[in-house]
């Protein structure tokens, strides 16, 4: 699949998408789509990397217009409703989700959604619900270690090891991947005492991350929603969902960290946004971030449904609490998109898969 790949995204899909074919096959069953944001006005990214999980405001616009002339983009009341056994879905339903709850969501995203008379279902961290800028923290971890200077040894700290940081753009990525599993073992306090603790040991400046702050653009493109946004996010007809209190790698915690991950978001963000919380979707949603332990505690935690970040439409079978999304990245043209959300993409992926394992 990976040989073909590129002829299947730049001769294949593209024909198939201008002939219609794609929304010509009517299905049954809903896909879930996986935002992570669009990029504000202006925004000039210096690292497509890092970027690559937010769209452009051209791009989502595109793709929202695609599937308003050819699916039907159900509410998440719809959804809800479906999964409750109580309504039907349409053929070829869509339901559009956002994970990490980015400022851009509510300055960039929203207006948007309002202009074309959608909804979303907006997942966000415990923290949207303080008073404090705050970025992410993995993605703070990964700025941290794109602004140090030169290279640098590991350190213990409190018996975690932070791995050497390379000179090198590649080297430092591999050790970012790294540490994520690294810190995910703590709790979010501990986890901002280690950056606190790697800015110093790597000599960075205290004010490093000001301009992340200040700038307007910056603060969209990186700063978290605050309780006060999230209120008008929700107050403008969206729903919001869980993404966890602080966002760790959920398999890498111990089990009553994750538990309290995972159910201390659902009752804050109810109380912060003053509408219930239903449904979670996992931080990263890879199988090699959720198993079967991390659906157990969401099921027990009260939550109607949880979302993985892998995989095509909703099929017969599906475990409530690892429903599958279509995860959307900045590279997708118009027909890749509309190949994954159809379920064609997946499903030719099943028949590759099938052909090597009987080869």
């Amino acid at each position: 699949m990976r040989l073909v790949s590129p002829i299947l995204q730049q001769v294949v899909y593209p024909a198939l998408g201008k002939v219609g074919y794609f929304h010509a096959r009517a299905s049954a069953s809903a896909s879930v789509v996986t935002y992570h944001g669009v990029l504000p006005q202006g925004y000039q990214s210096a690292d497509p990397f890092l970027d690559n999980t937010l769209v452009s405001i051209t791009a989502f616009r595109s793709q929202l217009r695609l599937l308003k002339r050819h699916y039907n983009v159900i509410s998440p009341d719809h959804f809800l409703s479906w999964l409750r056994g109580l309504e039907e879905l349409p053929v070829r339903a869509v339901l559009l989700t956002c994970d990490d709850g980015l400022l851009n969501n509510l300055t960039t995203m929203l207006p948007m959604l309002q202009e074309e008379g959608l909804q979303c279902l907006f997942f966000v961290t415990g923290r949207a619900s303080g008073e404090a800028s705050a970025m992410l923290w993995y993605v703070e971890l990964y700025l941290m270690l794109m602004a140090v200077q030169g290279d640098h040894p590991p350190f213990d700290w409190r018996r975690s090891l932070v791995p050497a940081v390379p000179a090198d753009a590649g080297g430092r990525r591999a050790c970012w991947l790294q540490s994520m599993k690294t810190l995910s073992c703590l709790d979010a306090e501990g986890r901002a005492d280690l950056l606190r603790e790697a800015a110093r040991m790597w000599g960075l400046d205290r004010e490093w991350k000001l301009r992340y702050q200040e700038d307007p653009l910056l603060r969209q493109r990186f700063q978290l929603l605050r309780a006060p946004e999230l209120k008008q996010l929700a107050d403008a007809g969206m729903s919001i969902g869980a993404h966890t209190m602080s966002h760790p790698v959920l398999s890498e915690q111990p089990a009553e960290l994750a538990r309290g991950e995972i159910a201390d978001c659902q009752q804050i963000l109810e109380r912060c946004s003053g509408q219930p919380v239903w449904a979670i979707a996992y931080p990263f949603g890879d199988p090699a971030s959720v198993g079967n332990r991390e659906c157990q505690l969401a099921e027990a935690a009260g939550y109607e449904c949880a979302f993985m970040n892998v995989g095509g439409p909703i099929g017969a079978g599906c475990s409530k609490f690892s429903l599958p999304r279509v995860h959307l990245t900045a590279e997708m043209s118009l027909p890749v998109y509309e190949a994954h959300i159809s379920g064609f993409h997946g499903s030719l992926q099943r028949r590759f898969r099938r052909a090597e394992a009987r080869s």
